[in-house]
């Protein structure tokens, strides 16, 4: 796979290296204490103002320098994978017009400012950072380079030239929990989540919320294993679920390992972030997908026309950024065409996956009928749904 200038930001970060399978140096891509003081107190969805940024400077025929930071290897088949596919997308879709660099394994700590800081002194006039946990350093970077734009994974824009983005995973989280609901035979649905943070918890509820309303009587247990990206205590944590009766598994973390354990065992999972079936042709059956491309392509030639902005964007199976992969024959056509109903109805927006009455474990009506769980409340969510076996951990950085 082509890593162009890879070598050259290596040694930037070799102090901070995460290597699979070490969790004990990766970091979460939603840490709440990552998170700058002005989101952790924001308590308005206001839009916020939008300033374009003139049309890069750029010598007639030059390609417009573009740069990705990634938490991990782009071999992952999860998270930073899925990006970097949207990399190569805007590559092919815009071949000649754009030169792309990424540096994979960044930690969220000091290595994040310092290679934002080179890929900005380097000439990229647009750089994405995947993780937000790289918000702090975005920031800092920003303000010295004013004539860059900034698109920095998370929520609420800090800054003219930095802008955010955000995929809605609660939509394919909650059809893929509708066929859970149809397809578990035990009623025990296995989930091995990384940290406890409200994206995660927010994954989990969404989840839930499908698998209950195709099977009231289902219940998710959840297993937290605290780290993002490593197949060993993946596959430890999804065995331990099919011990206690899981006949169904999904994940939030990024190795194929839990579809892997599903195969061997005999059973059914749902794959994240990539089309993951052809690491389980008969246990896989669908995945909840990732696809950056077409915002990265649309975010490309903003900055090339001159008509950039800082906004914040979360978009969801309506824009394509998230959907679910094809589904597995095995899931019966009833079923199929159910959650294909659905997936219209969220496309149309008729139908949401926190659609109010929402219950929580103690059976205390968080959302009246009528009514969903808006935006503001989705990221903060610290709570689980009626359904969830188990208590949400303390989460430490």
């Amino acid at each position: 796979m082509e890593r162009r200038k890879f070598i050259k930001y290596a040694a930037l970060t070799s102090t901070g290296l995460i290597f699979a399978g070490c969790d004990t140096l990766m970091g979460s891509r939603d840490k709440q204490s990552l998170m700058p003081e002005a989101y952790r107190n924001s308590k308005s969805n206001s839009p916020q103002p939008q300033i374009a940024i003139p049309a890069s400077p750029v010598v007639a025929n030059e390609a417009l320098k573009v740069g990705f930071v990634y938490t991990s290897s782009v071999g992952d088949f999860g998270w930073t994978y899925a990006h970097d596919l949207g990399r190569r997308e805007m590559e092919a879709n815009l071949k000649g017009k754009v030169e792309t660099t990424f540096v994979e394994n960044v930690s969220e700590s000091a290595d994040a400012e310092r290679v934002i800081r080179q890929l900005a002194l380097d000439g990229s006039k647009l750089i994405f950072m995947t993780s937000l946990g790289y918000m702090n350093s975005t920031l800092k970077v920003a303000s010295s380079f004013p004539k860059v734009a900034f698109e920095q994974l998370g929520y609420n824009q800090q800054a003219t030239n930095i802008g955010t983005y955000l995929g809605r995973f609660e939509e394919p989280r909650y059809l893929t929990g509708m066929i859970a609901g149809k397809m578990t035979k035990s009623n025990i649905i296995g989930f091995v989540a990384a940290f406890p943070t409200p994206k995660v918890i927010r994954e989990i509820c969404a989840f839930t919320q499908g698998v209950r309303l195709t099977n009231p009587l289902a219940k998710v247990r959840v297993t937290w294993v605290k780290t993002l990206y490593n197949p060993i205590k993946e596959r430890e944590a999804a065995q331990s679920l099919v011990s206690l009766g899981a006949d169904i598994l999904t994940q939030n973390t990024d190795s194929v390992a839990v579809i892997q354990v599903a195969e061997e065992k005999g059973i059914y999972a749902f794959g994240y972030n990539t089309d993951m079936s052809k690491f389980g042709q008969k246990s896989h059956l669908t995945s909840a997908i990732n696809q950056w491309g077409k915002f990265y392509i649309e975010k490309a030639s903003s900055v090339m026309n001159g008509t950039w902005k800082s906004e914040e964007v979360w978009q969801g199976i309506t824009q394509g950024l998230v959907d679910i992969s094809p589904m597995n024959p095995v899931i019966n056509q009833d079923v199929q065409k159910l959650v294909n109903d659905k997936r219209d109805e969220i496309i149309k927006g008729t139908a949401h996956p926190f659609d109010g009455p929402v219950k929580d474990q103690k059976g205390v009506i968080r959302v009246p009928k009528g009514q969903f769980l808006d935006d503001k409340e989705q990221l903060v969510m610290d709570w689980y749904v009626e359904g969830i076996e188990g208590v949400i951990p303390k989460f430490k950085t």
